[in-house]
């Protein structure tokens, strides 16, 4: 585990992307760009689809165990959430759930922006009481003491698809999927994207105006 201090938070970028961005348009400009590999696996899914996730990556490494009562380095991990930070796990087996609602109060009470789980969540009914912006495969009670464990965490983790999520990269979530801007990439990659909406909204005007899309295309790049 490494004891890296988060970068800053981004804020002004954070707030573009809440109030201008969304998940297609940034994913476009990354391919552009060549981060081809940045969407998380598409069934994770937001809880609540009308809330959108910004944040820095917190990730965390879990593994199936056997061992009653061993939640490895789960508490640690939690009780180190930053401010604007967003718990991100995966490595465990689709048999429990990896989040919940006691979770979610300590994350909330910490400032952290919210949890992404390769896995399911429980505890949906408290979870959408606290506000917690949340995104799982789903929902499933079993516990995970006994099945589960966390081995690491502010450590670089891979998803099964290939996307590699590290300390500090930037999380956005909502109802069409979740991505990771890399931290060293955020100011060109949210540039590229406020561009791209720009230009999108245009394409739309020339559209309603009943121009073919190929037409608009040839002269934009964009559709």
């Amino acid at each position: 585990m490494s004891e890296t201090t988060p970068r800053s938070c981004g804020t002004d970028r954070f707030a573009q992307i809440r109030d201008r961005l969304f998940t297609s348009v940034i994913g476009d400009v990354m391919d552009m760009q060549g981060l081809r590999q940045q969407f998380l696996p598409p069934h994770i899914r937001a809880l609540s689809p009308e809330k959108m996730l910004v944040g820095r990556a917190m990730p965390v490494r879990e593994e199936d165990c056997t061992t009653q009562g061993d939640f490895g380095l789960m508490f640690k991990a939690l009780d180190d959430l930053k401010t604007g930070e967003v718990y991100i796990c995966t490595g465990a087996s689709p048999r429990y759930a990896l989040w919940g609602e006691l979770m979610s109060t300590r994350a909330r009470a910490l400032g952290a922006a919210g949890a992404v789980v390769d896995g399911f969540h429980r505890d949906t009914r408290g979870i959408l009481e606290i506000g917690l912006p949340v995104f799982s495969v789903g929902a499933y009670a079993q516990d995970q003491r006994g099945r589960g464990r966390v081995t690491d965490f502010r450590c670089e983790i891979r998803f099964a698809n290939g996307t590699i999520v590290a300390p500090g990269d930037v999380i956005v979530g909502d109802c069409d999927g979740v991505l990771v801007i890399p931290k060293a990439r955020l100011d060109e990659v949210v540039e590229a994207a406020l561009t791209k909406v720009e230009g999108e909204g245009e394409v739309r005007r020339l559209i309603e105006k009943g121009e073919g899309t190929q037409a608009i295309f040839d002269r934009t790049g964009i559709m």
